[in-house]
């Protein structure tokens, strides 16, 4: 069988959502070349098969997931595709490919990128200032604060401004020992790309545990800009980067809700 995610696999896995749009729009898109799209079980999972043989990622690893209804998404957008296959009407096929060749072989590297962010995640850098903004911050990140420490254990020290603040080692331990309970490499996948697109780690494990939901989760990550955007507007161009960059966030959030499905 033709192996088309290799064809695809620069425009499918690059990590920025708008260059991945200017890659698809340099080269033509091929077309589709099988009729029947299915799924079935094995021992790695739930795959997905093209006229009856399994698609590979671009490493060449099966392509297969550890449930049914995320392989009934991702048979949903094969089966989607017209006379061209367009990777971006592809989304979960993108995260799967990422989980399988990237995250798959270097687990504990992106496992500990994830604590790291911790150690300077967003929600512990406030504003001194306006009052407004301030008070914002207060209502919308107390909250996620409260829970790492009462739910987790896990105590981290607020700051005022943009300097650095070594973070309490129990934290970071704390923080791990909860981030842990996410071995799958699709599920790491799907919290390193919430923790990336908000800059919040916290915001990544308390959505994952059901804290707050992708709704919340954006809200919070995006309180300062939002802030910015009420009193100095935003332009089409940051407009049009943060709605691709929200897309990316609900496939992770949707696809994360379905690990235990």
């Amino acid at each position: 069988m033709r192996d088309i995610l290799s064809d695809l696999s620069d425009a499918m896995s690059d990590p920025d959502p708008v260059r991945r749009a200017q890659i698809q729009m340099k080269r033509p898109l091929p077309k589709r070349f099988y009729k029947e799209v299915s799924t079935d079980a094995a021992d790695e999972g739930f795959r997905i098969l093209l006229d009856g043989r399994p698609v590979r990622t671009p490493g060449k690893k099966l392509l297969a997931v550890p449930t049914q209804p995320i392989a009934d998404r991702l048979v949903a957008e094969w089966d989607g595709q017209a006379e061209e296959i367009d990777p971006a009407k592809m989304p979960v096929t993108r995260l799967v490919n990422t989980a399988v060749d990237g995250v798959a072989d270097n687990f504990d590297a992106v496992f500990d990128e994830i604590v790291r962010f911790s150690g300077t995640d967003l929600l512990c850098y406030r504003a001194d200032s306006p009052a407004g903004l301030v008070d914002r911050q207060r209502d919308g990140w107390d909250p996620i604060i409260r829970w790492a420490a009462d739910a987790k254990g896990a105590r981290f020290i607020l700051v005022e401004g943009v300097m650095h603040q070594e973070q309490p080692v129990p934290a970071i331990e704390a923080f791990s020992a909860a981030l842990s309970a996410y071995r799958h490499p699709l599920a790491l996948a799907c919290l390193h790309t919430v923790t990336t697109l908000t800059g919040s780690a916290l915001l990544a494990l308390a959505l994952a545990e059901g804290e707050i939901d992708a709704d919340k989760a954006w809200a919070l990550a995006h309180l300062d800009e939002d802030w910015q955007i009420e009193h100095w507007g935003t332009d089409e161009e940051a407009f049009h980067r943060r709605e691709l960059r929200r897309e990316e966030m609900d496939v992770a959030a949707s696809v994360l809700a379905e690990m235990s499905s």
